[in-house]
């Protein structure tokens, strides 16, 4: 099981950067995948972004795509993800989940894999 810890959300109003990190720790993280997924109210989880175990291969939601970057350092055992050009329907609850599998990352649900207890971003308008 990997431990995983998200801080850096706020309020912000649209148009400006945020950027979200994620400390991991407990099994050997550089051998992970790992995502960020947000959850606004009434919606259901949804995957933004992934990176895979190495960083050599990123994948993103159509929604984000252009505007986030998801990134890692495997030395810190940290993940972040580059929020830019924030929009008011990027409002949610954050989280940092970790899988073994690149391949099925953005398909994780949230009774499996590692998440992290979620850090809330709120774009104002």
């Amino acid at each position: 099981q990997v431990q995983l810890v998200e801080s850096g959300g706020g309020l912000v109003q649209a148009g400006a950067s945020l950027r979200l990190s994620c400390a991991a720790s407990g099994r050997t993280v550089r051998n992970y995948a790992m995502g960020w997924f947000r959850q606004a109210p009434g919606k259901e989880r949804e995957f933004v972004a992934a990176i895979s175990w190495g960083g050599s291969s990123t994948s993103y939601a159509d929604s984000v795509k252009g505007r986030f970057t998801i990134s890692r350092d495997n030395v810190k055992n940290m993940v972040y993800l580059q929020m830019n050009s924030l929009k008011p329907e990027d409002t949610a609850v954050y989280y940092c989940a970790a899988d073994p599998s690149y391949s099925t990352i953005r398909r994780m649900k949230v009774d499996s894999g590692s998440w992290g207890q979620g850090t809330q971003v709120t774009v104002s308008s």
